[in-house]
């Protein structure tokens, strides 16, 4: 299996969650590098605890990194994951267009939840980022219910998902080479490629509260820019309802 230097891939028959395993692995020192994959699990989790759906068949995959950088732009990351998502799946797709993304952490195929992003990180005591785990689930085979949303699998026949792995793992360390090299405007500039249209109408959850508005593109640092009756509005934690 053709992987980035400096990554491992280790496979699981089953797991309760690939990120618990990983975020365990990070707090007792694991280098950065290493991808848990498993071929199903029985407790995996998305945003916001949501019980994430494991059939066999899908993509369930964590990887750890140790970027250098302040913790304040951890959330950068999911961002910079879902463009290399985009980038890995579109090849699979008859209509490449078809995929889209939604801020903050999904992939969108027709408008309907193909893929999810769970970024998780933790500070040091300067400050930084002690580790990040990027938690990510494709719907390669199957489209799991939700009650909330219409879902979506990639078309017919699924393609093997540690194939998916090593490339999407491939994807994610040339995107971290361009960030690192030129900060983090190219990945907005792919991010906004894939994202809703300027002016598509918005609903942002925010705890129990609500806020509508436009999409006015991202900020700098990849917060999502809201265009309100009130004015502009950068949000930097939400989800899209």
């Amino acid at each position: 299996m053709n992987l980035p230097a400096g990554f491992r891939l280790e496979i699981h028959e089953s797991l309760p969650s690939t990120s618990d395993l990983l975020l365990q692995r990070a707090r007792a020192g694991e280098p950065e590098g290493l991808a848990i994959m498993a071929r199903r699990q029985t407790a995996g989790r998305g945003t916001s605890a949501r019980r994430w759906e494991s059939p066999a068949g899908n993509l369930y995959l964590s990887l750890l990194l140790r970027p250098d950088g302040p913790i304040r732009e951890a959330p950068q990351w999911a961002l910079l994951a879902a463009v290399a998502l985009a980038e890995t799946l579109a090849p699979l797709l008859p209509d490449p267009q078809a995929l889209r993304l939604k801020w903050p952490n999904d992939a969108l195929l027709q408008g309907a939840k193909l893929a999810g992003i769970l970024a998780e990180a933790a500070a040091d005591v300067e400050g930084g980022v002690a580790w990040l785990v990027l938690g990510i689930g494709v719907n390669l085979a199957h489209a799991p219910l939700l009650p909330d949303r219409p879902t979506a699998a990639l078309p017919p026949p699924a393609p093997v998902p540690e194939h998916v792995a090593a490339s999407l793992l491939q994807a994610i360390a040339r995107w971290r080479a361009i960030h690192a090299r030129d900060g983090l405007a190219p990945v907005r500039a792919a991010w906004t490629a894939l994202g809703p249209a300027p002016g598509t109408p918005l609903t942002v959850r925010q705890g129990q509260g609500l806020l509508t508005g436009r999409f006015a593109g991202l900020g700098e640092d990849g917060s999502l820019l809201l265009a309100t009756d009130g004015g502009l509005r950068t949000i930097v934690a939400g989800e899209i309802a």
